[in-house]
């Protein structure tokens, strides 16, 4: 496999497209927005720039990295050569199977098609299409050029050819491959967004304060990042999303959304991407961060 297709250029996108290309792969990177591609190639440019500063790739690599990568506003272009896809998109159901059932109608016979969902069953996917058995979850972590691991997630119907070829390229691009079964949530998430989840439920239920629950989980169980601001980096959209899929696959309430959350997103509170979250991230506040410093 050399041609990679990666569909959808927001965080996921650009950051699966970034370490494909900087393994040598030919990246068509898609998405119908061209203000969304030029700034998925701009992040990564950032990215690549902020590696070279690091002393851990030089300015020849960087090029020929941005070299590898190819943008499309058509999936049926993006597409039409590929031998791995990697859908990257919102993570929402009805999207996905949309985009499978295009992208499976489109690209040649041998591509394998595979999904970056962090929830959404893959044997529900594979069904949209007429190649179950070359659909595969590739459930990367955020930020992708960084974090190791992938989640290698087999569908009721994936098969071992498929399973086998994804592990073995997980390996050539630096990543820590993990075998997982379809179930809501697979590993990382079924753990992690209950614990998300339960931070919230413990600032709704006013034991502490959002800084005082990241710092007790920070300091006390040695994460390198609290909950709450762990939430606003992934989305508190996304967060919503992962949490009613678990709930509607398991029938637990455990797994149901607190209501601060999904008010917080109902009023546009996401996190990181729209300014405001558990913590505010807008200019202004950025500035009151950089005139306390030059105080001191």
């Amino acid at each position: 496999m050399k041609n990679i297709t990666v569909i959808g250029a927001g965080t996921m996108g650009n950051g699966i497209a970034h370490t494909f290309a900087q393994a040598g792969f030919l990246v068509n990177l898609a998405d119908i927005s061209q203000v969304a591609l030029d700034k998925g190639i701009k992040t990564i440019t950032t990215n690549l720039d902020r590696i070279i500063a690091k002393g851990n790739l030089t300015e020849e690599q960087k090029q020929a990295t941005l070299g590898n990568i190819t943008t499309h506003t058509s999936i049926v272009e993006a597409v039409k050569n590929a031998d791995l896809i990697v859908e990257a998109a919102t993570e929402n159901q009805d999207l996905k199977l949309k985009i499978f059932k295009d992208m499976d109608e489109n690209a040649p016979a041998h591509c394998i098609l595979a999904t970056n969902t962090s929830s959404i069953s893959i044997t529900k996917i594979a069904a949209a299409t007429q190649r179950p058995e070359k659909l595969i979850g590739m459930h990367f972590m955020n930020p992708v050029p960084i974090m190791k691991l992938v989640e290698i997630i087999k569908g009721y119907s994936t098969s071992k050819e498929t399973f086998d070829a994804i592990f073995e390229m997980s390996k050539t691009l630096g990543k820590v491959p993990v075998e997982v079964n379809d179930y809501p949530g697979f590993v990382a998430n079924r753990i992690l967004m209950p614990m998300i989840n339960e931070a919230i439920e413990t600032l709704y239920n006013g034991v502490a304060g959002v800084e005082e629950i990241d710092t007790v989980m920070k300091l006390g169980m040695a994460h390198p990042m609290g909950p709450l601001q762990l939430a606003d980096f992934i989305g508190l959209d996304v967060c919503l999303a992962i949490l009613n899929v678990m709930y509607d696959g398991f029938k637990n309430p455990k797994y149901a959304p607190n209501p601060l959350l999904v008010n917080m997103v109902m009023a546009g509170k996401l996190g990181v991407k729209s300014g405001e979250g558990f913590y505010d991230y807008s200019e202004s506040k950025k500035a009151e961060k950089v005139a306390k410093m030059f105080a001191k």
